[in-house]
C-alpha cells in the first residue's frame, strides 16, 4: 500500500465529561519514547489549535455543552483532513474526546462529495445521541447524530433552544448540508453501554452492531468478512477506534467511560489491521485515551501504541 501517513494532533476535549484526554495525544508519544519507537519522527505530525480555553468558563448550552466551541473544531478539522486527504495522503487522526469525530467525517466528504462513505465504528458507545435526547448535554454522544444528520425528535426529552439548535444545525451541515453518511453505511463493534433513545434510532434506522459476543464466538475473521459485504457499496471508509471499545481489565482503565467486557488487545489489533489492509480505507481515528485516569501508569497508552505501531506498518507495507 505504501501510504504517506499524517499523524494529526487535536487536543481539544471539550466534549467529555472528565477532564485529561487532551494529554493522550501525548502520552501515546511518551509511550513511544519510552520503548524506542521512531514512529513520530518518520512520518509527518501536525498539530491543531485547541479551544480547551472554554473549559475555564460556563457553557450557557445546557443540552450541547460547549458547543459553540465544537463548530470551530468542526471546521478545523473539516478543512485540515480535506487538506490532507487532498495531498494523497492518509491522515491518522490521535484526538482527545470522540466529540469531534464529526468533523472529521465532514473533511472526508468535503475531500470526496460525490463518492459514498462507510463508516467502522468500534467503541463502548453507539455516540448518537442529539441534543433533544442526551442525558448528559456532553457532546462526545453526539457525533454520529450529525454525520447522519438526524435529530431523533421521535425519542425527544428535551427542550431545546434556539440558539442552541442554531448550533446543532450548523454542525450536522459542515461538510455537506445533507448526510454524510447512510445509516446501512454505519456499521458498530462493541457498543455496549446506551440508553433506550440511542437503541431506539439504532433499532429504526436498521444500524448493526457485532457485540463483544459476536467477534469472541465467531472470529474476527467472520466478523470482518460480513462488514466487507455490508460496505462493499461504499467508495470509502473511515474508522473510529475508542479505546474503551477494549476491556479495561485487560488494558487499564485510562479512559474518560470505561466498560467491563470489552475487545481484547488483540482483537481491537487485529480488527484495525483488517480494516487497514482494505484500499478503501482512507483515514482512522484513535480517541480517549486519558493519562490521569490510568492507574496503571500510562499501560492504555503503551497498549494503543502497539497498535498504532502495527497499523502504521501496514499502511507503509
Amino acid at each position: 500500500m505504501n501510504k504517506s501517513i499524517v499523524f494529526l494532533i487535536n487536543k481539544s476535549e471539550i466534549t467529555a465529561g472528565t477532564r485529561g484526554s487532551s494529554l493522550g495525544p501525548d502520552a501515546i508519544m511518551t509511550a513511544a519514547r519510552k520503548k524506542g519507537s521512531f514512529i513520530f519522527g518518520e512520518n509527518a505530525v501536525e498539530k491543531l489549535r485547541s479551544v480547551n480555553d472554554l473549559l475555564d468558563k460556563p457553557t450557557p448550552y445546557r443540552f450541547a455543552k460547549r458547543i459553540d466551541g465544537l463548530n470551530k473544531v468542526y471546521d478545523i478539522l473539516n478543512d485540515k483532513v480535506s487538506a490532507i486527504l487532498n495531498t494523497n495522503s492518509f491522515p491518522i487522526i490521535l484526538a482527545a474526546d470522540h466529540g469531534s469525530a464529526g468533523g472529521t467525517i465532514a473533511g472526508i466528504k468535503s475531500a470526496f462529495p460525490d463518492k459514498r462513505l462507510g463508516v467502522v465504528w468500534i467503541d463502548a458507545h453507539a455516540d448518537i445521541h442529539t441534543p433533544f435526547t442526551t442525558p448528559s448535554g456532553n457532546m462526545h454522544g453526539m457525533p454520529l447524530a450529525t454525520a447522519l444528520n438526524i435529530d431523533n425528535t421521535e425519542c425527544k426529552v428535551n427542550e431545546v433552544d434556539e440558539e442552541t439548535l442554531a448550533f446543532w444545525n450548523k454542525l450536522k451541515q459542515t461538510g455537506s448540508p445533507e448526510a454524510k453518511v447512510r445509516p446501512e453505511d454505519l456499521v458498530y463493534i462493541a457498543v455496549r453501554d446506551t440508553e433506550e433513545q440511542e437503541d431506539a434510532v439504532m433499532n429504526r434506522l436498521g444500524i448493526k452492531n457485532y457485540e463483544v459476543a459476536d467477534v469472541r464466538n465467531r472470529g474476527v475473521a467472520a466478523v470482518m468478512a460480513e462488514i466487507d459485504q455490508q460496505l462493499k457499496a461504499c467508495d470509502l471508509i473511515y474508522v473510529s477506534f475508542d479505546v474503551d471499545s477494549m476491556d479495561p481489565e485487560l488494558t487499564s482503565h485510562g479512559t474518560g467511560t470505561p466498560v467491563e467486557n470489552g475487545l481484547t488487545p488483540e482483537e481491537a489489533k487485529a480488527i484495525l489491521l483488517h480494516l487497514a489492509k482494505n484500499e478503501k480505507t482512507v483515514c482512522m481515528e484513535i480517541v480517549e485515551v486519558n493519562p490521569c485516569l490510568d492507574e496503571k501508569v500510562n499501560v492504555m497508552a503503551e497498549v494503543t501504541l502497539d497498535i498504532i505501531e502495527e497499523i502504521t506498518q501496514q499502511l507503509k507495507s
